[in-house]
């Protein structure tokens, strides 16, 4: 159990709320955005999904209200929309849920706006800036003592010559990513040799906002050297938390997004994680993710996701259901601290049947080891016997998703 208990019908409602439970309103309708809305749909708390692309979520029985909006990437019209929308359809009071970076950012950078006429739970933008921007997470992750990646920041092709002397291979990633994922639909790009590095550099340089362009050291390995540290954290404090492994993830070197994940008891990146967390006096549901390596046997720091994440429903099943504890919090109620319990296992079968194949070819799991990971019913991303309609229509959306987003 979460440890939130509460009667639905008994929650408080802000002056302006026309039902007596405030609802919530989930930016992006994909699986993720699919999950916050079973946990508070389920509970009898409405829910209003707003999506610029096609959405699972519309289908869900949970659904109270779906609006398409034309765009939901640049700042000012993610929150013209949102206040639109809350307007109109009489929303006062509602908590706000987002679902991607960019969301999170305008969120941030508009607070005060959006937090007068809505339940804001995003932090402000001195705490979201060291998850925005991966040059002020790497920069405070290593004043406090936790590993990262070394990593470069030339700002033009003729600073490469500074690490021509180290042997690739080299990992380019953009500091803002959403500067970049959206023109590539990859995360990060790999240089198997200098020239290779060169030709990638002023292709990224292109792309991207002068400077933002980094330059890593390759950690071996897929998603089974990727751990992740998730929390609602709060006063300094994870009131709930989990730790989990990516068994496998798409693609498989740099995964935009876990396919198969189990919960694990890794002490060590709850200790680093809430020092990153309590130096950025962060408020809210996050995500940390770090590798393995195994050169040295540390794990890495790589991302900081100042949201609900891909496999967030996964908590739900080990004991720590993130988006109601969020929800709870933001109406008052008391929230019970509480942490997930190790072995529990989540899949998202569209996507894990190809990044299992992939890893395979690899040799970063066998068929025997495929199998075992989808004992004792894994948490089912999508497919939900008291919700049926989204996972059907997951299935028919697969040709839109992978032209869309490269799925």
């Amino acid at each position: 159990m979460s440890g939130v208990a509460a009667d639905p019908a008994a929650l408080p409602a802000r002056a302006g709320t026309a039902s007596s439970a405030p609802g919530a309103i989930v930016l992006g309708g994909d699986y993720q955005g699919l999950g916050i809305l079973r946990s508070l749909g389920r509970r009898g708390v409405p829910v209003c999904v707003i999506d610029n692309e096609q959405s699972i979520s519309r289908f869900s029985k949970f659904c109270k209200h779906f609006v398409h909006t034309p765009n939901l990437r640049d700042e000012q019209p993610i929150v013209d929309a949102v206040v639109s929308i809350a307007e109109r359809l009489g929303l006062s009071g509602w908590v706000l849920y987002p679902t991607r970076e960019e969301l999170v950012a305008a969120i941030s950078r508009n607070r005060p706006r959006l937090s007068s006429l809505l339940r804001v739970p995003t932090p402000e933008w001195e705490t979201v800036r060291w998850a925005w921007d991966k040059r002020n997470t790497y920069h405070l992750s290593q004043n406090l003592g936790i590993p990262t990646p070394a990593t470069w920041h030339p700002e033009n092709v003729d600073q490469l010559d500074e690490i021509r002397a180290l042997a690739p291979p080299f990992v380019l990633k953009p500091a803002v990513k959403e500067h970049f994922i959206y023109a590539t639909r990859a995360k990060a790009w790999r240089a198997d040799n200098h020239e290779q590095l060169r030709a990638l550099f002023l292709k990224a340089s292109a792309l991207t906002p002068p400077g933002e362009v980094m330059i890593q050291e390759m950690i071996p390995g897929g998603g089974a050297r990727q751990f992740s540290y998730c929390a609602f954290f709060r006063d300094g404090q994870a009131i709930g938390k989990m730790v989990a492994c990516r068994r496998r993830q798409h693609p498989f070197e740099f995964g935009k997004s876990s396919t198969c994940v189990e919960t694990v008891d890794i002490p060590l990146l709850e200790e680093y994680s809430e020092r990153f967390l309590r130096a950025s006096n962060y408020y809210g549901l996050v995500e940390i993710e770090y590798k393995l390596d195994p050169r040295d046997g540390q794990y890495k720091l790589l991302d900081v996701n100042a949201r609900t994440w891909g496999y967030h429903s996964l908590g739900a099943r080990a004991g720590v259901d993130f988006s109601y504890m969020l929800y709870a919090d933001q109406i008052g109620l008391p929230v019970i601290p509480c942490r997930a319990r190790p072995g529990v296992g989540w899949v998202r079968m569209t996507t894990d049947l190809p990044a299992a194949f992939v890893a395979m070819l690899h040799q970063d799991v066998s068929l025997a080891g495929y199998w075992s990971s989808l004992r004792g019913r894994p948490e089912e991303a999508v497919f939900s016997l008291d919700d049926l309609l989204p996972g059907l229509m997951e299935i028919c959306m697969i040709p839109y998703l992978a032209v869309k987003r490269g799925f």
